[in-house]
């Protein structure tokens, strides 16, 4: 594996990281089982920061996904080369990117949503980033 591929891959997965760590601290679960009292880690139970890190986080995944076809449509690669959870994460990502976006449309003042749309938002964003999160652990495990 070459140096360029290491360190999209090194960025990947620290961007995965952090989006998914402040995703979850904008619900307040780190503050709720007392995480962010572990000396450290008072910063997650703070929802502008980790508001402002998942933002920053989010920008960063797009910028990577836009890099990646790209670079994958230049390169002219083989369609059959991409395994089955290879194009399930391609799914995973784009759901994400969609309904993370129509997540920040909602937050603008001008923007009314109703509330069963802004929970069926929710959901589907959080279950978006659990089946993610499995797929590339399941990837990372079985070297997919």
């Amino acid at each position: 594996m070459n140096t360029q591929k290491k360190s999209n891959n090194f960025l990947y997965g620290v961007t995965l990281f952090f989006i998914t760590l402040s995703g979850f601290a904008q619900m307040p679960i780190f503050k709720r089982y007392y995480i962010a009292d572990i000396p450290g880690l008072g910063w997650l139970a703070k929802f502008y920061v980790t508001h402002s890190i998942h933002y920053l986080s989010a920008g960063i995944l797009i910028a990577i996904v836009i890099y990646v076809v790209l670079d994958f449509l230049f390169s002219k690669s083989d369609l059959f080369l991409i395994t089955k959870a290879g194009y399930f994460k391609i799914v995973l990502l784009a759901g994400l990117i969609i309904s993370g976006s129509l997540m920040v449309i909602k937050n603008l003042s001008a923007v009314y949503f109703s509330h069963n749309i802004v929970i069926a938002l929710d959901l589907i964003h959080l279950s978006l980033c659990m089946m993610l999160l499995a797929v590339t652990f399941y990837t990372l495990i079985w070297k997919r």
